[in-house]
């Protein structure tokens, strides 16, 4: 509090998007270039290029809104293609981002493989359709036209070895087909699979690997296009890779010299075989919680990549793992698709990782700097809840299986689980941590319960942690019914002593954090509760409803200090920023809302989801925000309050040098400068006293006229702009006519027209300066009846003389 009033509170008024983690893979073959940089993965309408090490992405966006079937990049890199239910084959320039061609398929149905030889000259595209086009990709047309499949050719690839104009396929009849291209015949058709054929893999031109989901793979020999042999690899195989013949795989139990070959299934784990004598030389081990349900984990492809020497597989769940190729030593992890993001915390010591809860029983730990995704297995059923400790080196997950498990976040950027907690009946729903030290958990449930969990001390030291082998298991010290429904949110006070719950009963209920005694009701909001808030520096609690209110409550009597009203939907998540001076919430609506508590104004609305705002939080030097959505992405904000004030400081300090510059300009007649700085300000009114400063000059038309000619054509459009102001008001139509007439008499009619805005302002134009005209008109019939009166009068005068006279 004292450290707090020393320094003045700088309130926050804005913050913009500093990174987005959203999906980028649903499903489909992922191809990676030639050194293994960039990552090509579909996902929906766009095909996304993934920077392998940063995690940074770029997207290919089709025009028309169709899926993309399949893709693939040519080996030299130089070509992309992609095909779409639309039936278009679409060429790119993937490092420009643009497309450079486009084409119909010719295929009656959506193009299901594609295939690039050797040569990346001719492209094989295999359709729904039950044929197979080949394309010359130098020449631009069809080549062949290849029938006889059955189905859907799910597989396309040309034999290795460009002079052997061969073309493999296969569809649903579980048969490769081999075409010659000479003829553009099928010449034969290997028959040995009883299920799909997934992959094929050429070890030289003579010998074939194929595998299938009948659980077998089969080695071919390509002269008598006979099988040699036939490894039953007990499980569906969904891809497999020869090991090349150079390096060292002695870990993967290559002993010997002969074919080894890699494959990836249903089981969701490696194996490395001997094709010589079908024996499994290598398994890959499989985390403890795998165990029971491999199924849900099966890999669905896998590739080597030589430039990078890794193995690279691509799983059920879109999760894209990359393994070093001679020990299969995990090295990175790309989550490809997170489904609803229902929380989201900052974690480690300096807020390097966000740990996230989706829509699945298991975690995601991304680290930020590089993208690497840790998954951590544990919970049976969807995690719910998340909450960090105070150091950020340990965080609480709870979950529908009614459980609760404490993690540990160790120096290598690993993950474990040291301890788990059970108890409750129903489905786990929120979790809060202790602020002091790492001492207890709070839970509460849709059994209506809070729990309170003592951590034991050997748990919170870093180095009795590290010899927990399995997770200790926590006992719940205090239970309390807490409300008459569902438990939405808790909280526990900055010091310890207190805790707090929200409901779904629209009540939020303050308690003793040691016994768990109820202290006070806060009653008001109008519909269930789906957050509470501790101020950091204030004794106030802040709720946010599914009425669309905030309201923040004294600790004190219980009163309902301000409401804060704004959000058109349900407010689901309000944290304390600024020191405990503002709030920001998030809605159902997608919007997240800054307020400054002081004046209850809503400083910024920021649109930065389209779904709900499910997770909300900051980090410890509060100048960065997360937020995780329905809509599967996660957003980070940096506050930009600083660099927009110094933004709007320097532009202020250059608008005051130039004002201060057109002063002395004016001063010393220099009007041409005058005249192009003032346009550069933007200020009409000093143009028009340029512009009259000019005229009142001796030959000031010809001046005028002389300076408006040798400005720019955007100046001259900027002028023209500010006379259509001044020809409104008849004390300055003078200086705007002479200006439209300087610009009608130096500007050829084709020059005016391509002006920007010229219709709009010839229209505002004509109808004052015909009523200038008309009005003139009038003062000059005016000037003459009295020139015609005072010449009658002279003559009046004459005539009485003479009369006189006479």
């Amino acid at each position: 509090m004292e450290a707090a009033a020393a320094s003045p509170v700088r309130f926050k008024s804005n913050y913009a998007v500093s990174r987005r983690i959203e999906p980028f893979y649903k499903g489909g073959r992922v191809q990676l270039n030639r050194d293994g940089k960039f990552m090509f993965c579909p996902c929906g309408t766009k095909l996304n290029v993934i920077d392998v090490e940063t995690g940074a992405l770029h997207s290919l966006q089709q025009d028309e809104d169709e899926d993309i079937t399949s893709f693939v990049l040519s080996p030299d890199d130089e070509l992309l293609v992609t095909g779409s239910r639309a039936l278009l084959l679409k060429q790119w320039s993937w490092q420009e981002e643009r497309c450079v061609r486009t084409w119909r398929a010719v295929h009656t149905a959506p193009v299901a493989s594609m295939a690039f030889d050797s040569t990346s000259t001719l492209l094989a595209t295999g359709g729904c359709d039950s044929t197979i086009k080949i394309w010359d990709m130098i020449k631009q047309y069809c080549t062949h036209n290849l029938r006889g499949s059955s189905g859907v050719v799910h597989l396309v690839q040309f034999h290795p070895d460009p002079s052997c104009l061969q073309l493999f396929s296969s569809s649903i009849d579980y048969k490769i087909r081999i075409w010659d291209l000479s003829s553009s015949k099928c010449v034969a058709m290997l028959g040995g699979h009883f299920s799909a054929v997934t992959s094929l893999a050429f070890a030289d031109g003579n010998t074939l690997l194929s595998s299938g989901r009948d659980k077998v793979c089969l080695v071919w020999d390509l002269q008598s296009r006979e099988s040699k042999r036939t490894v039953p690899v007990y499980e569906s195989v969904e891809a497999a890779i020869l090991l090349p013949k150079e390096g060292d795989f002695s870990q993967l139990g290559v002993k010997k010299q002969g074919l080894h070959f890699v494959t990836a299934g249903s089981k969701g784990v490696l194996k490395v075989w001997e094709a010589a004598t079908a024996a499994c030389v290598y398994t890959q081990a499989v985390p403890f919680e795998l165990k029971e349900e491999a199924s849900e984990h099966s890999l669905t492809q896998c590739m080597l990549v030589p430039g990078r020497k890794e193995i690279v597989t691509v799983s059920v769940e879109h999760n894209i793992v990359l393994y070093d190729a001679q020990t299969l030593q995990l090295k990175k992890q790309l989550a490809g698709y997170n489904d609803e993001v229902l929380d989201v915390k900052f974690l480690g010591p300096g807020d390097s990782h966000i740990v996230v809860a989706t829509n699945s029983p298991q975690l995601k730990v991304f680290q930020l700097a590089t993208s690497h995704c840790q998954i951590l297995y544990g919970h049976t059923e969807t995690v719910l809840a998340l909450d960090v400790f105070r150091k950020g080196l340990m965080f609480v997950s709870c979950a529908k299986d009614r459980s609760l498990r404490l993690w540990r976040l160790h120096k290598d950027s690993s993950v474990t689980c040291v301890a788990q907690g059970l108890g409750h009946a129903h489905g786990v729903g929120a979790v809060s941590c202790s602020r002091l030290k790492e001492s207890f958990v709070v839970t509460s449930s849709q059994d209506c319960t809070i729990k309170i969990w003592d951590i034991p001390e050997a748990l919170t030291s870093r180095a009795k942690a590290a010899l927990v082998s399995s997770p200790e298991t926590l006992r719940a010290r205090v239970t309390e019914r807490g409300h008459d429904q569902d438990v939405n949110s808790l909280a526990v006070s900055p010091n310890d002593r207190l805790l707090a719950t929200g409901s779904q009963d629209r009540l939020a209920k303050l308690w003793a954090a040691a016994d768990c005694s109820l202290l006070g009701v806060f009653t008001g909001h109008r519909r269930g509760i789906w957050c509470v808030q501790f101020s950091p520096v204030d004794q106030v609690l802040a709720t946010s409803s599914a009425d669309g209110t905030l309201k923040l409550w004294s600790l004190r009597d219980f009163s309902c200090l301000k409401t804060f009203e704004g959000h058109d939907a349900s407010v689901l998540k309000v944290i304390f920023v600024s020191r405990g001076t503002q709030l920001l919430s998030g809605g159902s609506d997608g919007l997240l809302k800054l307020w400054t508590i002081k004046t209850n104004e809503c400083v910024k609305t920021l649109d930065g989801h389209e779904d709900k705002i499910w997770g909300l939080h900051s980090n410890k030097q509060d100048d960065m925000v997360v937020t995780a959505s329905s809509d599967s992405c996660i957003t980070l904000w940096k506050d930009v309050t600083e660099i927009e004030e110094k933004e709007e400081q320097a532009k202020q300090e250059e608008q005051i040098i130039k004002e201060q510059e057109l002063s002395n300009l004016l001063h010393e007649k220099r009007y041409l400068r005058a005249l192009g700085l003032a346009i550069s300000l933007g200020r009409p009114h000093t143009v028009l006293t340029v512009v009259k400063a000019i005229l009142k000059a001796p030959d000031g038309k010809k001046h005028l006229e002389e300076h408006i000619a040798r400005l720019r054509k955007d100046q001259k459009e900027a002028v023209l702009s500010f006379l259509v102001t001044w020809n409104t008001n008849s004390r300055n139509c003078h200086e705007a006519q002479a200006v439209i007439e300087t610009l009608l008499k130096h500007e050829a009619p084709d020059s005016l027209l391509q002006y920007s805005g010229i219709k709009s302002a010839v229209e505002s134009l004509l109808p004052y300066t015909e009523r200038h005209f008309q009005r003139l008109s009038r003062l000059l019939q005016a000037s003459m009846f009295i020139d015609f009166l005072w010449q009658n009068m002279k003559l009046a005068d004459v005539c009485q003389q003479e009369e006189m006279t006479l």
